[in-house]
């Protein structure tokens, strides 16, 4: 396991725990429709790859929600970010193979050029282009007015197109009102703004049946064999009474939807340092300390099945949002309220 290092941060913005923030609550929704992203960042954790981690969106309206703090305007006073909802309309790795069944590789370039002019040693990296469609929370103590919700829509009109998601750089919005508010009695619209698209949701009861499932199997198996297991197909042969041999194909998620593996954050595994004690850290102000990744399932679910709390998946709850346990050493991305 690849360990890294994080920078605490659990200052103001999005999510925080402060007291301001605590008072606060969702008034409503910024849609963010069709934003297309180029060179976002493919390899989501040490195991994963594919689509980026959900932390990468995350940041990226934690550092917008932090321009709203900052943001002179009268009427973007007291209004900050809170979860955000991701539905994916396009996921496209750059990559490569030169024949059929070769297997894939990602495209690479080389650069910076070093200070002598020749070319710098490559470092594997793996981008893909995205199409994505957010929906943000919006938290205030109160309603906001139609001069607030005009002046929001357009500083986040602005910022979006400054703003780097998962490494990548939005090139692009959708035509027609690329950013919207929804009041939060309103939530339900937000579905058809996000058609035709998968959203990303938590799948960790499905992950806890089909550990039970492997355990029974094997005894012995961990929540890591169970992870393995997902992502293969098993392959079976049948002997045919004419002697030929048929082949079946079984997957432990069959009848269980779009399930994908995915890292849910980071585990501590060092003592959390001041700031200032540990070096080469992106921001040296806060407190660091060296975690691993940690993995559980995510499900790709159609928006049409996201419906009021009486449904399987409530779109209240399809909302990420970021978890700090302090006892445990845990920094979690969640669904949870």
């Amino acid at each position: 396991m690849t360990a890294d290092f994080l920078n605490i941060d659990l200052g103001d913005g999005i999510n925080s725990n402060d007291a301001t923030a605590s008072t606060q609550s969702v008034v409503g929704y910024l849609l963010f429709k069709r934003v297309l992203i180029e060179g976002a960042n493919a390899i989501s954790s040490p195991l994963t790859y594919g689509f980026p981690a959900v932390t990468g969106f995350l940041g990226s309206f934690h550092a917008m929600s932090r321009k709203l703090a900052e943001s002179k305007a009268d009427e973007l006073s007291g209004i900050s970010l809170g979860g955000v909802l991701l539905a994916c309309h396009e996921c496209t790795p750059q990559i490569y193979r030169d024949k059929p069944y070769n297997n894939y590789t990602f495209n690479q370039t080389r650069n910076p050029i070093k200070r002598d002019g020749k070319t710098a040693s490559i470092i594997e990296e793996g981008k893909c282009r995205l199409v994505m469609t957010f929906a943000v929370e919006v938290l205030a103590d109160t309603a906001l007015s139609d001069s607030q919700t005009d002046t929001l829509i357009q500083h986040t009109t602005k910022w979006i197109w400054q703003q780097r998601m998962a490494g990548g750089s939005v090139h692009g919005l959708a035509r027609s009102e690329p950013v919207q508010f929804f009041s939060y009695d309103k939530a339900n619209e937000l579905k058809p703004n996000l058609l035709p698209a998968f959203v990303l949701m938590e799948a960790q009861q499905e992950f806890s049946e089909i550990i039970k499932e492997v355990r029974f199997d094997n005894p012995n198996a961990t929540a890591l064999d169970a992870l393995i297991d997902v992502s293969s197909l098993h392959h079976i042969p049948e002997t045919l009474p004419n002697g030929e041999t048929k082949w079946h194909t079984t997957s432990r998620k069959s009848g269980r939807g779009w399930l994908v593996p995915m890292p849910l954050g980071y585990q501590g595994i060092s003592e959390l340092y001041d700031a200032g004690v540990m070096q080469n850290v992106r921001n040296p102000e806060y407190p660091s300390q060296y975690v691993e990744a940690i993995y559980g399932l995510g499900k790709w679910v159609y928006p049409q099945r996201l419906g009021s709390n009486e449904s399987e998946y409530d779109i209240a709850k399809a909302f990420w949002r970021y978890h700090y346990d302090e006892k445990n050493s845990l920094y979690l991305v969640t669904q949870n309220s």
